[in-house]
């Protein structure tokens, strides 16, 4: 029904529970999904995430016969100055996130490209330094789960905000195996060109997001806004892009009971652009 490479994901049914939503992805057609697991955005998975936690939502997932690309994870503000006890905790999270990724067989576990602000702790360098090094660190761990690790940047409300440091922290990881997740709404929330993103990032893009949005605001219904999605999947594509997309509709211009129909109505246009 649907182009085999575009998934929904879990974030855009995020009202509904688990079981619920993947119900709903499923029913329309789909066939793909990325698992929501990002603490105020989508409760899908638990933020306390013990063995039984990532037990009951592998079981789900695996349930629903739908295959998952990602999980979309947080374990907390990664440019944070963090004392041992923290440390630990956020590597016992990172290694619960990671179970989950290999047990529902994702092909990489996504986090955050710094914390929910931007401003730097000590300064952009070393912020941006600190940023990928336990990104790194986290691919390093991944790895060792059989699983990739991608970070989404750039990100509109997290660290690396605009086209400037995106640039700047794909250059840090250039070589790592830490892949990059392109957002288009998040692009042009930040007022940034998707081309020029693209022209920066050529090669270095493992996964797509797709949602609408405006300058400031990135919670729009694909063609709601004025993301360029004709041609920037032409120019995904010319440059060889060959990963998956994902509708990622966390969306505030549309009801709840209108969601089904404008995930179907937006996977129909993406699927003809790819």
């Amino acid at each position: 029904m649907f182009h085999s490479r575009l998934g929904c994901s879990s974030i855009s049914f995020r009202h509904q529970e688990l079981d619920a939503a993947l119900r709903t992805i499923k029913d329309l057609g789909f066939e793909e999904i990325d698992l929501g697991a990002l603490p105020g955005v989508c409760n899908h998975v638990p933020y306390e995430l013990d063995a039984a936690a990532v037990a009951a939502v592998s079981a789900e997932v695996a349930g629903s016969g739908l295959r998952v690309r990602s999980v979309n994870g947080d374990i907390g503000d990664l440019n944070a100055v963090l004392d041992a006890g923290q440390q630990a905790g956020r590597a016992r999270h990172l290694d619960a996130l990671l179970t989950l990724t290999a047990n529902t067989g994702a092909k990489a576990l996504v986090l955050p490209c710094g914390a929910l602000g931007h401003d730097p702790v000590r300064s952009v360098d070393e912020d941006l330094d600190t940023i990928a090094a336990r990104l790194i660190h986290a691919g390093q761990r991944a790895a060792e789960f059989g699983v990739e690790l991608w970070t989404e940047s750039l990100h509109f409300l997290r660290f690396c905000c605009n086209l400037e440091r995106a640039e700047l922290l794909a250059q840090r990881l250039a070589g790592s195996g830490v892949g990059i997740v392109m957002d288009f709404s998040h692009i042009v929330a930040a007022g940034e060109d998707v081309h020029a993103y693209l022209r920066r990032h050529q090669g270095r893009i493992r996964h797509v997001h797709l949602r609408d949005a405006v300058p400031g605001n990135i919670n729009l219904s694909i063609g709601n806004g004025q993301a360029d999605f004709a041609g920037g999947l032409k120019q995904l594509a010319a440059d060889g892009y060959t990963g998956h997309f994902s509708l990622e509709l966390e969306t505030r211009d549309v009801t709840h009971d209108e969601r089904p129909a404008a995930a179907a109505k937006a996977a129909s246009f993406i699927t003809d652009l790819i």
